[in-house]
């Protein structure tokens, strides 16, 4: 089936397993389905519908509208919204059935959430299981880590994306199971390495891409079960020492000339077309150990999915981000761990089944338009049913939701004059007009930037919010700092430095100068937001082109476009040539 997606108008297809998909994740009620419909928006529109609903990167002080104490937020202190410190949201002493209300079917659906996200309190920062790490939004089992962000299982780990169940790792994004790495991207138990993109079981390596196995390397690319490699060629041990020692990476300027070799040695590396390991029937890249998963990438241990964006152990499921903990038979979710059954349109919810519409609810099963409920079932919009009440209302609130005609239904938060949802509600994830964020606040900003103008154009959100900056001695230019980590004061800790190209202001914790000191590093000299935005660079975009293989000419998938001008091979060709 081909459709025209309402908001891009780009053409896009739906498969006949997508429709299976579909009848199989719709409700049923007494003895009937009510089939969610194919989406109005193709792949990339809906995943930026969903980013639109995260923010991860930008924290902000403010005080707890309950206790009235200062916390570390992901909304600013001006929020509409009634915002909990995590101690006060998890209590006994409020309910948030209480500020349950009736269904009203003159208004449309999206309405009456949106009135509901304003009353219901909502947790300020999520993090579980934490110590020392309060800085760390959507991270759990974290010790003495900062900006941590999506962390799981780390200690002593800071400025870093998806890095889970690592030791002292700086300035990495998706790196599990390693320890002191530093500006790492793409790995698998690593020790030791700096500068490294897709290295797996490698030890002490700098400035290397697409290693295995390897020790010792620099500035080497494509090798198997080396060590003591530089520019691809093999040095005794004590030859190697000498050159290691020339680099001089305690020097800021000598490490900016030896990041962009380092570059220059990827654009002149073979890169596979998609990067997969032990995994089959996939498409997408960055897939590990996945069976049938098309269109995903960076998932692990998946099957049976199709647009799946940072998950981990999914199974068949479909259009979800940043969600873990083996997601089951899910639809359109976003920051969800363990959604199972019939689980569709969820924003920030942990161990539910069937479950509808709901928003940072935990624990619970059959609830429709709810937030903030835990171990709670039979719920619409916050009020209690029982299951007979529950069974008979929601088919006919699915009904009411197929012929909405409401003003939020516009653009990407849906507008019906430029495109948007039409006459449905029902199937559609929330409106982004409804995103407790502004647009430039959230991961969507990162994957699909606009400017303001855009933005609002488009009916999202804008916040002008700016995070305050704790009190400093001095701000310094960060081309005033001294070249060499020798020559760094203690008292750097009481300065901020001027970010180059951003020109933010940002600090050095004490954790880090220690980190940087005892590995001979020199101090950065962007703003952490910017090293993320660098690193998030060196990736390749999420999505897949046709393309040939540049050694046998078959037609290929990959995510490198037509106009790079990298050596990109089939994986057949590719295997012949690294091992």
């Amino acid at each position: 089936m081909r459709k025209t997606c309402n908001n891009c108008q780009q053409n896009f297809e739906i498969t006949d397993e997508d429709l299976k998909f579909y009848e199989k994740v719709s409700p049923e009620f007494n003895g009937k389905k009510y089939l969610i419909p194919p989406p109005t928006f193709c792949p990339q529109c809906r995943v930026m519908r969903r980013m639109a609903f995260r923010n991860d990167r930008t924290i902000y002080q403010r005080k707890c509208d309950k206790s009235g104490e200062n916390f570390v937020s992901l909304y600013p202190p001006n929020s509409p919204f009634t915002i909990y410190k995590a101690s006060e949201w998890y209590k006994d002493d409020w309910e948030p059935l209480s500020f349950g209300q009736e269904y009203n079917f003159s208004k449309p659906f999206f309405e009456q959430f949106q009135e509901l996200m304003l009353k219901v309190p909502r947790l300020g920062m999520t993090t579980v299981n934490v110590e020392n790490s309060e800085y760390c939004p959507y991270s759990s089992d974290a010790k003495n880590c900062y900006l941590d962000i999506a962390a799981e299982g780390n200690e002593d780990c800071h400025y870093n994306l998806f890095v889970k169940y690592s030791k002292n790792i700086l300035d990495s994004t998706f790196v599990y199971n390693s320890n002191l790495n530093y500006e790492s991207i793409n790995c698998y138990n690593i020790y030791n390495c700096k500068y490294g993109i897709y290295l797996d079981n490698c030890n002490d390596c700098l400035f290397c891409f697409d290693l295995k196995g390897c020790k010792n390397c620099i500035f080497s690319n494509n090798l198997r079960q080396k060590e003591y490699y530089i520019f691809n060629k093999q040095y005794s041990k004590k030859d190697y020492e000498e050159k290691l020692k020339e680099l001089n990476l305690n020097s800021y300027q000598n490490l900016q000339k030896n990041i962009e070799i380092w570059k220059e040695i990827m654009k002149k590396a073979i890169h596979k077309n998609i990067y997969t390991l032990n995994s089959e029937n996939c498409s997408g890249n960055d897939v590990k150990n996945s069976k049938n998963c098309h269109n995903v990438f960076n998932v692990v241990d998946c099957e049976d999915c199709k647009y799946l964006y940072d998950v981990l152990e999914a199974k068949d499921c479909m259009d979800m981000n940043y969600s873990l903990y083996k997601p089951e038979l899910a639809y359109e979710a976003i920051s969800s761990l363990n959604q199972k059954y019939s689980a569709f349109i969820m924003n920030i919810c942990i161990y539910n089944s069937q479950v509808f519409y709901i928003d940072s609810c935990q624990h619970s099963s059959n609830l429709f338009g709810c937030i903030g409920l835990r171990h709670k079932q039979y719920c619409i919009l916050n009020k209690q049913y029982t299951k007979e009440e529950y069974e008979k209302l929601v088919p006919k609130i699915i009904e009411a939701m197929k012929s909405p005609k409401s003003p939020l239904t516009r653009g990407l938060g849906h507008p019906l004059d430029k495109g948007g949802l039409g006459d449905c509600e029902w199937g559609e994830f929330f409106p982004s007009s409804i995103s407790p964020f502004g647009y430039n606040e959230t991961v969507a900003q990162e994957y699909f930037p606009l400017s303001k103008t855009e933005a609002i154009a488009k009916n999202f959100k804008w916040s002008d919010d700016e995070p305050e900056f704790p009190k400093v001695e001095k701000i310094i230019p960060a081309n005033l700092l001294p070249d060499l980590i020798n020559d760094i004061p203690d008292d750097i800790l009481n300065w901020a430095i001027r970010c180059e190209i951003s020109n933010r202001p940002f600090k050095i914790i004490a954790p880090e100068l220690k980190f940087y000191r005892e590995q001979n590093l020199p101090i950065p000299h962007l703003h952490p937001d910017q090293r993320h935005k660098n690193r998030m660079a060196l990736r390749n975009p999420r999505k897949l082109w046709k393309k040939s293989c540049m050694k046998c000419n078959a037609e290929i998938q990959t995510t490198y476009s037509p106009e790079r001008k990298e050596i990109v091979y089939c994986e057949k060709c590719y295997l012949k040539e690294v091992y």
